[in-house]
């Protein structure tokens, strides 16, 4: 007799544990039901502002699988249409056609819940109004460039400056607007240290960029025709033909909630390691609507990103199928450019590791992305955490031209092998003036922290 899986949310968790569980079953054995509120499947996310901005021409580029190869798959696929309630007890969701809005009941044997997650849209006068947008679907991506094609002027206002906001006044620039980006905080990227993002800052005004930092946004004006006029904050207003809202996100759990299935402290589904729901051996989650464990501090934090979300769900589909695989955690490695500037983060900033109890040093290094001497060597900035006393590397920032981001990923494996600074200063990196300096600037920072280190042990 066969099983049935429901999967709730068709992007990369949702899909890529259908189709892992297909790989390891077939119809026979597990039918699979997938539903999807929404008109994509298997999207890139992060790959919406650089088709806003142009470098990607295509929409349907973004799409790693369409429905039609799903269902080709035997996976039961079915778009617009919502999972309403979750009957844990029961073992069945209910759902509806968004079109029609008829209503009904669907039995499980194993529940995915990869219901992603959902823009932070702060309760302010005016913030539903025309020329507002959202950015986290391929909808919202077509709503903003259809307001971009029909706006009266270019000024652009983002609200915001995490990564999805200075990605968005990227585009915003490349589509020949002038950007103002407000900022709640005093310097944008509040996820890395504040010396690093007053790097970011610079850089941006240096791109044409007008960056507000220390101001809450207090209502968004519009104009006798009901759209978007100008961004007020506590202080100023500044005009806008369009607003675009670079806030946050958080998980998308409300159906987990009413549900009763165990969240954590920033409301994103607890798993085990096998990412199985808590408590309930037929229930499963991965993507944005969970939290994970972050290896560095020992703490369960929430990071929606598209590389653990593909993860999630191969994981969960290999588990379902019959076969074993878990997710050991993350260091909490991100990568993200405006324009020529490229800015990396891994594992804890100092605030992070005050919060978890470390004690740590810091160093930050200037050096250049290639060879001094070789043609178009650009500045790096490299800052550095390690934790006093057994210089166990904590975690990393980078900020910097061609080449800088990517070099993150020397730390985050270090991070993961849990390796000190002393013994990154031996890592076996390539070398050639086109692509470092003969000291790469991460091992620079390393031997710096090394003697800070030994200075305070």
């Amino acid at each position: 007799m066969s099983e049935r899986l429901v999967v709730i949310g068709g992007d990369a968790t949702g899909m890529s544990a259908a189709s892992q569980a297909r790989r390891m079953k077939d119809a026979s054995a597990l039918e699979i039901v997938v539903f999807e509120r929404g008109r994509f499947t298997s999207y890139s996310a992060c790959g919406i502002p650089y088709w806003v901005g142009g470098q990607v021409a295509d929409r349907d580029a973004l799409i790693a699988r369409t429905p039609e190869e799903h269902r080709s798959r035997d996976i039961d696929l079915r778009l617009h249409t919502e999972v309403v309630e979750i009957d844990v007890d029961g073992a069945r969701v209910r759902y509806r056609d968004r079109e029609s809005g008829a209503p009904a009941w669907l039995s499980y044997d194993h529940l995915v819940i990869a219901t992603g997650a959902r823009p932070l849209r702060p309760s302010l006068p005016g913030i539903d109004a025309n020329g507002v947008h959202g950015v986290q679907a391929l909808d919202d991506g077509q709503a903003l460039l259809e307001t971009l094609e029909q706006a009266r002027g270019n000024r652009a206002v983002v609200v915001g400056a995490g990564y999805i906001g200075v990605e968005m006044a990227e585009a915003l620039i490349r589509r020949g607007y002038d950007v103002t980006m407000v900022n709640r905080g005093a310097e944008p990227m509040s996820t890395l240290d504040p010396d690093m993002g007053a790097l970011v800052r610079d850089a941006m005004c240096g791109m044409g960029i007008k960056v507000v930092g220390d101001a809450d946004v207090s209502e968004i004006r519009t104009g006798d025709d009901g759209r978007v006029a100008a961004v007020v904050t506590d202080t100023a207003e500044y005009p806008a033909d369009v607003v675009v809202l670079g806030i946050g996100v958080r998980p998308e759990t409300d159906l987990a909630r009413a549900a009763g299935l165990p969240l954590g402290q920033r409301g994103g589904l607890r798993t085990d390691l096998a990412m199985r729901v808590r408590g309930h051996e037929n229930v499963w989650a991965g993507g944005d609507c969970v939290e994970v464990l972050d290896l560095v501090s020992g703490r369960e934090r929430h990071i929606p990103l598209g590389t653990h979300a593909n993860k999630h769900g191969q994981i969960i589909g290999a588990n379902i199928g019959g076969g074993y695989a878990v997710f050991p955690g993350v260091v909490g490695t991100a990568v993200s450019k405006v324009c020529e500037l490229e800015v990396a983060r891994t594992g804890l900033r100092e605030k992070d590791a005050r919060a978890a109890g470390l004690q740590y040093v810091t160093v930050t290094v200037e050096s250049t992305n290639r060879a001094g001497y070789y043609p178009d060597a650009a500045p790096m900035t490299v800052k550095m955490l390690a934790e006093r006393f057994t210089g166990r590397l904590l975690g990393a920032q980078i900020v910097g031209q061609e080449g800088a981001g990517k070099r993150v990923d020397i730390a985050a494996v270090a991070l993961t092998a849990r390796m000190t600074v002393e013994q990154m200063t031996m890592l076996d990196l390539g070398y050639a003036p086109p692509f470092s300096p003969v000291w790469d600037p991460v091992l620079v920072a390393a031997r710096k922290a090394v003697t800070a280190v030994r200075e305070r042990g």
